[in-house]
């Protein structure tokens, strides 16, 4: 007994009328109009994407011209003539294969075959797909007929690259451009197919379709058949995930945190995980690019943007974008682009996918010459959290029993720091501290040091102890620890110690956070409180706010004395050498108190040495 065959769900699901084709709209009404108004021409190009309508539209436009007292729109797609159309066994339209036609040869039968009248309809329509794939010799060869056709001869091409057609075809055919079809209008025809072939497709699995099949509903409908036959009746977002390696929505939006959070090791670890499962690398960095630029439009575009970001995740990501400035978000794209270009060629896509995201981190925290400029008007830099940053501590090495710790020494006594911060009192937490634990890392979460049993007191870092290694830091690093102004030493906590700065001592906090600066701090402590220790900064409105010094008004210049009229010498003598006066020499103390040299001195804390 023979049975039915199957028929794929993307022939099944053809469309059949105008109202039938989606996302396309301006192409549908040029058409229905043409028809209704008899204003019909003889050359018709589709251009569009693959599976976005073009082949389904030229079958309705041959047939509405064909059918039953046509040319008309609201033709019945029922009756035999349409039937034959779309079957492709209608002897008045021809459907040609620019790739396996393209030889001139095959163009003049076309040419001679044009010349018979219709059998039923009204034209004899030639369809030619694909038809850039035509040589110069078979274009030439049609040229004559496309220009000057008979009246019963209709020609519809239908190309994904038009730049390969000559000019001479173009500018005789009226040019139609079929766009890739919204996201929401796949998701939406994906669920109604579901529903007449007795299956679940969650809203979520239907755009997870859509967003893979980029704007081709035909290949929207080919994923779905896929999936039915794999899931059954029900199909989930995570069924689409593990079908075609599609990176989940969720996943893009905490690579997407992470990046802005610049929370470099969580993002390593998620792309090690994605790699696991076997997720395709380069559609990831694609996935977390759509997203950026989701969030950039909607930043600096409000009304145009369109998030497809979950629901959860939307406010923690406005809040990120909000306090990342545009130029920033710009650089991101640029370096995750780099990235994509050296992924596409390279074998070892995950290395590449891993250079980028870190370059990318990294790109966030970099000063450009806005913030530079910023910086020198006296402007705190934009949104750059203060985080907790542990020093690296000393390593253990095995070895025997370890003996009571020296009482350490006190060192010379330093010379008076430039701005010496104000004795602070040791209590508990102020009222005006914030702690900023909460606060994302500049360079990354680093992995908290194991635990090790209490300190002894003798060993507990002290507000003096803190004095000492702050003014042994400017001793040995004048240009880098110079920066450092009013500080607040809170507690020390095991070796962790906690240091409070005001909100807006931008220098303090940046020459902290330096790296030389702080291996000279995990040098020098052990020696001032005999231990290494891991500083953590925390923001204190109590702590006296630097105040920038405006320079003082430069004295007056002393009025130059008149010089003497020189006596004329004899031509043959040479003029003496005039020196000038000691009143108009600046002297050594004029020179350093300088209103241009003090302030050149504060703006990039500098000193100088006299010899």
């Amino acid at each position: 007994m023979a049975g039915v065959s199957y028929q794929v769900f993307a022939r099944k699901y053809r469309p059949r009328t105008f109202k039938d084709v989606l996302g396309q709209d301006h192409v549908v009404r040029t058409l229905c109009n043409a028809i209704e108004q008899k204003r019909l021409a003889h050359a018709y190009l589709f251009v569009g994407p693959r599976g976005t309508g073009k082949t389904s539209t030229a079958r309705i436009f041959a047939k509405a011209l064909n059918c039953s007292g046509g040319p008309k729109v609201d033709f019945d797609p029922d009756e035999d003539v349409c039937l034959e159309i779309a079957e492709g066994r209608s002897l008045d339209v021809l459907e040609i294969d620019g790739a396996s036609n393209r030889g001139i040869d095959n163009i003049r039968d076309l040419r001679d075959n044009v010349q018979f009248a219709p059998t039923r309809g009204q034209y004899r329509i030639i369809y030619i797909d694909e038809v850039h794939m035509l040589t110069k010799e078979s274009f030439n060869a049609l040229l004559k007929t496309l220009e000057e056709p008979p009246a019963h001869v209709m020609f519809i091409f239908a190309t994904t690259e038009p730049h390969k057609i000559l000019p001479t075809i173009l500018s005789r055919c009226q040019r139609f451009d079929l766009r890739p079809i919204p996201a929401d209008i796949i998701a939406r025809h994906l669920v109604n197919i579901g529903a007449n072939e007795g299956v679940t497709v969650s809203e979520a699995a239907a755009f997870a379709i859509a967003r893979v099949a980029d704007g081709g509903m035909r290949d929207a409908q080919s994923m779905l058949d896929q999936l039915v036959s794999f899931c059954g009746n029900s199909i989930e977002e995570q069924d689409v995930n593990d079908i075609f390696g599609v990176t989940s929505r969720e996943t893009v939006a905490r690579a997407l945190s992470y990046i802005l959070d610049r929370q470099l090791p969580s993002l390593l670890h998620l792309v090690h995980e994605q790699a696991e499962t076997g997720r395709d690398m380069g559609q990831l960095l694609s996935e977390i690019m759509g997203a950026v630029r989701e969030l950039l439009i909607a930043k600096v575009a409000p009304e145009e943007a369109t998030l497809s970001l979950p629901e959860h995740w939307r406010e923690n990501l406005t809040a990120l974008m909000a306090r990342t400035p545009a130029d920033k978000i710009v650089r991101l794209m640029e370096v995750l682009s780099g990235a994509e270009e050296h992924m596409r060629w390279s074998t070892n896509k995950r290395l590449h996918l891993e250079m980028g995201l870190i370059q990318a981190v990294h790109s966030l925290a970099e000063a450009n010459i806005s913030d530079i400029i910023r910086a020198l008007n006296g402007a705190p830099l934009p949104d750059t959290p203060i985080a907790t940053v542990p020093l690296p501590a000393a390593p253990v090495m095995p070895g025997p029993a370890p003996q009571p710790a020296p009482i350490p020494q006190p060192l010379p006594e330093p010379p008076p720091p430039a701005r010496p911060a104000p004795e602070p009192e040791i209590a508990p937490m102020p009222p005006g501290l914030e702690p900023i634990d909460d606060a994302p890392p500049m360079f990354g979460k680093i992995a908290p040091p194991q635990a090790e049993p209490a300190l002894p007191t003798d060993r507990v870092m002290t507000p003096e102890m803190w004095n000492t290694l702050v003014a042994e830091l400017q001793h040995r690093a004048p240009l880098k620890a110079g920066m450092i102004g009013n500080t607040l030493f809170v507690s020390d906590e095991e070796g962790l110690v906690t240091i409070g700065i005001h909100p807006e001592d931008t220098d303090t906090r940046d020459a902290l956070l330096e790296d030389d600066l702080r291996q000279l701090v995990s040098e020098l402590a052990p020696g001032i409180c005999g231990h290494s220790i891991t500083l953590r900064l925390v923001t204190d409105t109590s702590v006296p706010q630097p105040v920038a010094e405006a320079p003082p008004p430069p004295p007056p210049l002393p009025e130059p004395t008149p010089r003497p009229k020189p006596q004329e010498q004899p031509k043959s003598a040479p003029p003496p050498k005039q020196e000038a006066p000691p009143s108009l020499r600046p002297t050594d103390e004029e020179f350093y108190h300088d209103p241009l040299v003090e302030l050149a001195l504060k703006e990039f804390h500098a000193s100088i040495i006299k010899q």
